[in-house]
């Protein structure tokens, strides 16, 4: 069931402004709880490093790994994000804590300070 907030959010613009938050910002996507991207945006001039077909299967992965820590927020707090680091990028997958439980997929290039970024720039776009 689709919820009403994903016809109320625009989800591409929402991605957009991530990539105008921060010039290190390589990609951001959000996916549905099944793992099926709905919206999707990378910097201008970047060379995506999956087909189209992997960044979907990572997306579903990483709805099912965010899922998988849903069974011990009740005594560590809700995630805030989790992160991955790969030699040729940085990964983080960030909650958006909407009735449709979509999450936003976010790459960075690898010298980012992916942590300064999600803080004081991402998460404050999600609150507003």
């Amino acid at each position: 069931m689709i919820s009403l907030l994903t016809y109320l959010v625009d989800y591409n613009a929402l991605c957009l402004r991530i990539l105008e938050a921060d010039s290190y910002v390589r990609f951001a996507g959000v996916a549905d709880q099944l793992g099926k991207m709905v919206a999707s945006q990378y910097r201008k001039n970047v060379q995506p490093l999956l087909t189209k077909e992997e960044s979907e299967l990572s997306a579903t992965q990483s709805i099912l790994r965010m899922g998988t820590r849903l069974t011990l927020e009740s005594k560590l707090g809700p995630t805030v994000y989790s992160f991955a680091l790969y030699e040729r990028v940085k990964r983080a997958t960030i909650p958006v804590r909407d009735p449709g439980n979509h999450c936003l997929l976010v790459s960075f290039d690898v010298v980012a300070d992916h942590e300064e970024i999600i803080l004081e720039k991402i998460l404050p776009l999600l609150k507003s």
